[in-house]
């Protein structure tokens, strides 16, 4: 706990575990957002390279139990079936990752800021991208590559990958299931890429692990309760608060 303490104080160490738990929460009532609303909010009060170590366990742990939920074969298949997606957006996170030491910190904030609030903005002004002829291999690596590129920077890949997912109509426990399994390989390619960047290190690791618990508490509950909610209307309210996220960080961007 020293470490931790050494990192962040204790009163942002308790608002931190909130985010988390928030995180977790919204992970397991609609299969994504953790990153987003781990980097939007930890990024208003710390760092954004703390904040983005932060996310890396919780992240990858996370991922791991949600693309396995439906049993090793049903997650191998998914991976077959989007592997241009998956390659290409590997690719670009493990070259982008590399750029989060150089690059100026109102920069990074407008770079995670600025795809978070449009996704938001589109997905609420009721833009719903749509694919006539299906699953695309020319789309694939164009958005693979976008997704990569802005995750290996800010933790977040998952907009994009939301978005073609969607357009595809993809059956809605196979979106699940190859969410899982797309963020479960970028978070493990996070980790090795930020663990070379020197983002994640022998201090920020434990800030990390220490935010696996409550995202896995916040999962564990969304879970049980996915399917007694209106999710519609709380992915709505979810893409609000996300907005208002994102739009402090660009806000940071900015004006300091």
């Amino acid at each position: 706990m020293d470490t931790i303490f050494s990192l962040i104080p204790p009163s942002l160490l308790v608002l931190s575990f909130g985010v988390s738990a928030l995180a977790g929460l919204v992970k397991g009532m609609v299969g994504f957002a953790l990153p987003m609303i781990l980097i939007s909010g930890l990024g208003s009060f710390l760092s954004p390279e703390l904040a983005l170590a932060g996310l890396i366990l919780p992240a990858l742990i996370s991922n791991a139990v949600q693309a396995l939920q439906h049993g090793f074969g049903a997650a191998l298949a998914s991976l077959k079936r989007f592997r241009v997606f998956l390659g290409a957006g590997l690719l670009c996170l493990l070259l982008s990752s590399q750029l989060v030491r150089v690059l100026p910190v109102p920069v990074l904030l407008a770079m995670i800021g600025g795809p978070v609030a449009l996704f938001c903005i589109m997905q609420l002004a009721g833009w719903r991208p749509h694919l006539k002829n299906g699953q695309n291999r020319f789309a694939e690596v164009v958005i693979g590559s976008v997704a990569g590129f802005i995750g290996g920077m800010s933790g977040v890949w998952g907009p994009p990958m939301v978005a073609y997912l969607t357009a595809i109509d993809t059956e809605k426990r196979e979106q699940i299931r190859v969410q899982g399994v797309a963020y479960g390989l970028g978070a493990l390619s996070l980790t090795g890429a930020h663990t070379v960047s020197g983002v994640l290190n022998a201090q920020t690791v434990w800030f990390s692990a220490f935010l696996v618990v409550p995202s896995m508490l916040g999962m564990w509950l969304g879970m049980k309760v996915h399917d007694r909610i209106d999710q519609a209307a709380f992915r709505k309210i979810t893409l609000w608060v996300l907005l208002v996220a994102a739009l402090n960080l660009l806000r940071r961007a900015f004006l300091g």
